[in-house]
């Protein structure tokens, strides 16, 4: 039993480390939200892990892989970044996790990426307009935040249409993506993760 847990401790724990590295890749959407919003793939590999160890370890992954981040790069946005990204890691990665673990299929896997995928999206969007949008205010003035979406789509003209026309398509498309690596990689990488 004490074997078993250290085990389930030393997966969350590389997992965690290999989620920070792939975060340090992030890159932009610039043809969907403005640049400050950075997309990465580390969802994918929490993804994975959820799917191996369950939905409390995804949530753990998330949580110590933004505390790493942090620690590694700091903070430039008062850890309203981190912690929209804890969020929405979060809202991706659980529901599929927690889906997965009672119907462990492809079909189980596709359904709970999607209802993560959705639930990222709804979420995302609320945290974005409830939370992280005032907070980023602090750091940038909310009428420059809406003329960086309004210079990529005309369709941005306030928060709520920001939110609509730039966080959920950005949001959905990290969704997809992460759940197409995770797809792609998970089952070569089960044996691993299950050993």
């Amino acid at each position: 039993m004490k074997n078993t847990k250290v085990k389930y401790i030393v997966k969350i724990a590389l997992l965690s480390a290999l989620s920070v590295v792939i975060m340090l890749l992030e890159f932009p959407l610039v043809f969907v939200a403005p640049s400050f919003y950075e997309l990465d793939l580390s969802e994918s590999v929490i993804l994975m892990g959820g799917f191996a160890l369950g939905p409390v370890a995804a949530a753990i992954m998330e949580f110590i892989k933004n505390a790493l981040n942090i620690l590694i790069n700091g903070t430039s946005t008062g850890f309203v970044g981190e912690f929209a990204n804890f969020v929405t890691g979060c809202c991706l990665t659980v529901p599929a996790a927690l889906i997965y673990k009672y119907r462990k299929s492809i079909k189980g896997a596709l359904v709970g990426m999607a209802v993560g995928i959705v639930s990222l999206a709804i979420a995302g969007g609320l945290v974005n307009y409830f939370i992280m949008l005032p907070m980023y205010s602090a750091f940038m003035p909310m009428e420059d935040i809406i003329n960086a979406g309004a210079a990529i789509t005309g369709f941005i003209h306030d928060k709520v249409t920001f939110v609509l026309f730039a966080v959920v398509p950005f949001n959905l498309i990290k969704g997809v993506l992460c759940s197409v690596v995770c797809l792609l990689l998970y089952k070569r990488l089960s044996k691993l993760l299950h050993a």
